[in-house]
């Protein structure tokens, strides 16, 4: 579906951070991204969307090449991005958000659905703000119900766990599978939790921007928890999430 080629990209003041990256991301499944923090995770979950523009290299969907769409085009074709501080919308409601999404009006037992796929009561949030009434978690499974109601190609999460609770971090992970089940979509998800590689189908190592491995999950998994009580190891194994 989504295929990188030979991708580099370098920060203002000349700072290589995307190193000649070359991947591909199948038309269905999880494939989480992760390695250690600065190792270019971030930057690459934005070239993909359409944020960031390489300064070389090549990115093509479904066959047509989308090096320069920006992220208003990519969305168009079926591109979402999901940000690691979500967007608060004063004014506009959780039922309003999931319609816009969507692209059109849902029925009561629609909106219903998709907000209990990510652990959230209806009645008690369609009606309300999409702003800062809504905590950190809160306005996580908001996003990803938004997601489950756009039916994207292709959604990337940029470190979807940051700043929530645990119960909410559930909640996150049973959305993921939700999209898993589709067979017409796909995930990408840039993350360092355990609980979340531990879902995925593929797994992706990013390490000083380049790609250190890229495998299926039983195959990558056990190596990055067996290292990961050495400083210098790609990812660390984290228990918990931030309270």
């Amino acid at each position: 579906m989504l295929e990188l080629r030979n991708i580099s990209w370098s920060t203002p003041d000349g700072r290589s951070v995307i190193k000649d990256v070359s991947l591909s991301i199948p038309e269905k499944g999880m494939t989480v991204i992760t390695g250690p923090n600065g190792g270019g995770k971030t930057t690459l979950a934005k070239i993909m969307a359409g944020i960031e523009t390489p300064q070389s290299g090549k990115l093509f969907l479904d066959g047509e090449d989308i090096t320069d769409l920006d992220v208003t085009e990519r969305a168009r074709r079926g591109i979402s991005y999901a940000f690691q501080q979500p967007v608060r919308f004063k004014g506009i409601t959780v039922r309003a958000l999931l319609e816009i999404a969507a692209g059109g009006t849902l029925q009561e037992k629609d909106v219903c659905a998709l907000l209990s796929k990510v652990g959230l009561c209806a009645r008690d949030y369609e009606d309300r703000e999409v702003n800062a009434s809504l905590s950190g978690g809160e306005i996580k499974r908001v996003e990803i119900a938004s997601v489950l109601a756009r039916r994207a190609k292709l959604t990337i999460f940029d470190e979807p766990e940051a700043g929530i609770d645990l119960w909410s971090f559930s909640g996150l992970i049973e959305a993921f599978q939700e999209i898993k089940k589709s067979s017409d979509r796909a995930e990408v998800i840039i993350s360092h939790q355990e609980r979340i590689l531990s879902v995925a189908d593929r797994i992706i190592v990013i390490e000083d921007g380049m790609v250190s491995k890229d495998g299926k999950r039983e195959e990558i998994l056990p190596h990055l928890i067996s290292s990961s009580h050495c400083p210098a190891c790609p990812i660390p194994t984290v228990k918990g999430v931030e309270g």
